[in-house]
């Protein structure tokens, strides 16, 4: 690692580009600044590098790739524009379709500069569209993760990598293929002398991978960092442009051709949080440190700020993580002895669905709070055998687990109606044996096929099972997040708006800190890294090109 890599204010305070934030978007769009001949500064506010990006899976979500190529998967920009037009919800392609077609333009391009400029290699993964059946959706070719990397490619900076609540010794395409959440020892066993070796040479994979590669490309061209060096405000000029950002102590970095917001979400901001997220989240699983920096220095600079309702809804294990109650996103409630139900005690969503995380987040139109909650995870005796990683993250929830020898003692307990509750298993259980869900369709999409597809057992749907085995357990399931996904709102070359539309001169954003054109409905299972890197790299762009 070069010796001037670290940053304080002592060494100048004159850059051509600030970047703010650590995370996969911010050092995507240093590295392209950077590489274009920019003189670029992050500053990362906490003492960890890598933000949310770096306790992720890392699911990359890129359509029209050169991988998917290599693989004779055919694809094209059309198509993935038909599929972001089909399974986006009603209406958000008048506001999101330019960004849609900026998106689907540059991915392709920055996954081949990533590889050309840093030590990353993307792995093709086997993960269909969620929504694979809308127009232009694929069965295969969109979704890819990093192979593993080691960490000490960084130097010293190794240690200060962001860790992760995720097993990071398996990367991606082995969590497909091995299934440790459900197979911990087998995976192990199969993995053995690869895992060894990954312990011994601080290899890791996932978010950890991710971060590792980019950090390093970003080392290599020269980018300087200042770690611990929170930015608290933005430096306009008299006709309102960006030229520079404020420091926590007063201090003022100068940034030439602009600065880039890329500071994460707003999720650990209980104040703003609950502004858009009336009833808060029962778990979150990303960097306290992500408070909304990004969203409130661009609204005082004149931004206008959008999709603040927006999120990563994703099911959440309790965990612990630097001393504190956590959340790690596992879909725990996919198992075909278990159902999800309403306060109502129905149904509202198949439990297999990529995207039950929107239904928990479902508002009520004249509350604007979530209609479905509280919701509950209802299942037999049988859940508790099927993954010994979940006992034990259930262990830090003390309570969490409810038991009852009756659905209808469980009911009470929840505080459930008992005849719906009982109504509503005996309607699923007899789904279950005929194979066939008549309500959600269960199992039976191109994406629940594949995830239920090591399912065994005497049903004909493998994503479903009778629950019938007492004791009955209950375990709540409310709105966790991993990231929310709204902010100030850009134009299709990463530029921030006014309020009036007009481009604020010198300011820039992405990732989780923009009004992000893909929201809470997840269009892929990478359809939050793929993008945010992406428009990273447009803003980069854009930078270069503007030269001001």
């Amino acid at each position: 690692m070069p010796a001037n890599v670290l940053w304080t204010p002592q060494d100048g305070t004159r850059f051509d580009v600030v970047v703010v934030g650590s995370g996969s978007a911010a050092l995507a769009a240093a590295l392209t600044a950077a590489d274009g001949g920019a003189s670029v500064l992050i500053l990362e506010k906490s003492h960890r590098i890598g933000g949310t990006s770096a306790m992720s899976g890392a699911g990359t979500w890129i359509p029209n790739n050169h991988h998917a190529k290599a693989a004779g998967i055919p694809d094209s920009e059309e198509e993935a524009l038909a599929y972001l037009h089909s399974a986006s919800p009603a209406g958000w392609d008048q506001h999101e379709a330019e960004l849609w077609g900026s998106f689907v333009r540059n991915a392709p391009d920055l996954l081949q500069f990533l590889e050309a400029k840093t030590p990353l290699r993307f792995e093709l993964l086997s993960e269909p569209d969620p929504m694979a059946e809308r127009e232009g959706g694929k069965a295969q070719g969109r979704m890819l993760s990093p192979y593993a990397l080691s960490r000490r490619i960084l130097g010293p900076l190794a240690g200060k990598l962001r860790r992760s609540t995720l097993p990071h010794i398996f990367t991606y395409g082995d969590m497909i293929a091995l299934d440790p959440y459900h197979h911990p020892i087998r995976a192990g066993l199969k993995r053995l002398p690869v895992l060894i070796e990954r312990v011994l040479t601080d290899t890791r994979g996932q978010g950890s991978a991710l971060m590792t590669g980019l950090l390093k490309g970003c080392i290599d061209h020269g980018c300087r960092l200042g770690l611990g060096i929170g930015a608290k405000d933005l430096v306009l000029d008299d006709t309102g442009a960006v030229i520079g950002v404020k420091l926590d102590d007063g201090i003022t970095i100068e940034a030439r051709r602009g600065v880039v917001l890329a500071t994460g979400g707003f999720e650990w901001n209980p104040a703003l949080f609950e502004q858009h997220f009336p009833g808060g989240a029962e778990r979150i699983g990303s960097p306290r440190a992500n408070t909304g920096d990004g969203q409130l220095m661009a609204k005082r600079a004149g931004a206008k700020l959008d999709r603040m309702d927006q999120a990563n809804v994703h099911p959440c294990l309790p965990t612990i993580y630097e001393g504190k109650l956590h959340g790690l996103p596992m879909t725990f409630q996919a198992e075909p002895c278990a159902i999800v139900v309403n306060a109502r005690g129905v149904r509202f969503a198949s439990e297999y669905d990529y995207n039950l995380g929107e239904a928990l987040d479902r508002r009520d139109p004249a509350t604007g709070k979530p209609a479905n909650l509280p919701a509950w995870v209802i299942a037999d005796s049988t859940f508790l055998t099927r993954s010994l990683p979940f006992r034990w993250y259930a262990l830090k929830h003390k309570g969490w687990i409810r038991k009852a020898p009756t659905l209808r003692t469980l009911a009470r307990k929840i505080g459930v109606p008992t005849d719906a509750l009982e109504a509503t298993v005996a309607r699923y259980n007899h789904f279950a044996r005929a194979g066939h869900d008549e309500d959600f369709h269960r199992g039976e999409t191109v994406w629940e096929r594949y995830k239920s597809k090591g399912g065994k057992g005497p049903y004909p749907n493998p994503a479903m099972a009778p629950i019938e085995k007492p004791p009955f357990i209950a375990l709540s399931l409310n709105r966790s997040v991993l990231g929310t996904k709204g902010g100030a709102r850009t134009n299709a070359r990463g530029q921030v708006l006014r309020v009036d539309d007009s481009v604020i001169p010198g300011l820039y954003c992405a990732g989780n800190a923009m009004a992000n054109p893909i929201g809470t409905r997840a269009l892929g299972a990478g359809t939050t890294i793929g993008p945010c890197m992406t428009w990273g790299y447009i803003c980069g762009k854009s930078l270069l090109a503007d030269n001001r």
